[in-house]
């Protein structure tokens, strides 16, 4: 008689042994990780870091930084689909991208055929009944797109849709702790601002009045000698 604990032992190793099925990484996209900083985001994508666009500096910084993707000159490799990949950045960590695919490389791709290859690379999707803001933290109106298939673990986000302005496809990725702190500073950000317009306004028209001075003052002597009736 086999003993229990032996065959209960050798179930187990048997079912150590056999291959695991790997979970796609949701953590990242073409090499850009959510979480990195702005520095080496900008390296991946080939840029200078201070082609960042600063959005708020309080009571979070918020950034902006844009790649277009593009081969190399005499490279054999594929057209890329992607047009545009807008990186935000809350306290320097990447925490929003958003995927903007060329209109003329995905033409009469169905949403079944986008899905499909999007899952070759990042798992089975939901179809959950949702919407996410697909424009940026710097635009004042925000653009609600509807989600047509969406990736995500407890972590990350990936979010499929077509901007409702062009119909072509895009994709919205984010990291769900990052992006809940990014956009209440956004919101607050927004609310600070507002309430510093009118002080803003004055040391506006106190600039504009220092300057008209000062350029008085250059010329006063000039046009006094020059001055006769």
């Amino acid at each position: 008689m086999i003993n229990t604990t032996s065959l209960i032992l050798s179930l187990s190793v048997a079912a150590l042994s056999l291959p695991l099925t790997q979970a796609p990484d949701l953590s990242s996209y073409r090499d850009f990780q959510l979480g990195m900083t702005l520095t080496a985001a900008a390296k991946q994508a080939g840029l200078n870091p201070a082609d960042a666009k600063t959005i708020y500096l309080r009571p979070a910084l918020i950034q902006e930084l844009e790649w277009r993707p593009r081969n190399p000159p005499g490279s054999s490799a594929k057209p890329d689909p992607v047009d545009q990949v807008l990186l935000s950045f809350y306290n320097g960590q990447l925490y929003r991208i958003v995927v903007s695919y060329d209109k003329d490389r995905t033409e009469g791709l169905t949403d079944e055929d986008l899905i499909q290859g999007i899952s070759a690379e990042y798992g089975t999707p939901t179809t959950p009944v949702a919407t996410v803001v697909s424009s940026p933290p710097s635009q004042v109106y925000s653009d609600s797109e509807k989600v047509l298939a969406r990736w995500e673990d407890s972590q990350s986000s990936f979010n499929l849709f077509r901007f409702s302005y062009r119909t072509s496809p895009g994709m919205l990725v984010y990291s769900k702790r990052l992006d809940v702190l990014a956009q209440a500073a956004v919101v607050q950000a927004i609310r600070m601002r507002e309430q510093d317009a009118p002080q803003r306004e004055l040391d506006r028209q106190k600039q504009q009045a220092d300057e008209k001075d000062a350029a008085g003052r250059k010329v006063r002597p000039v046009n006094k000698a020059n001055f006769h009736p």
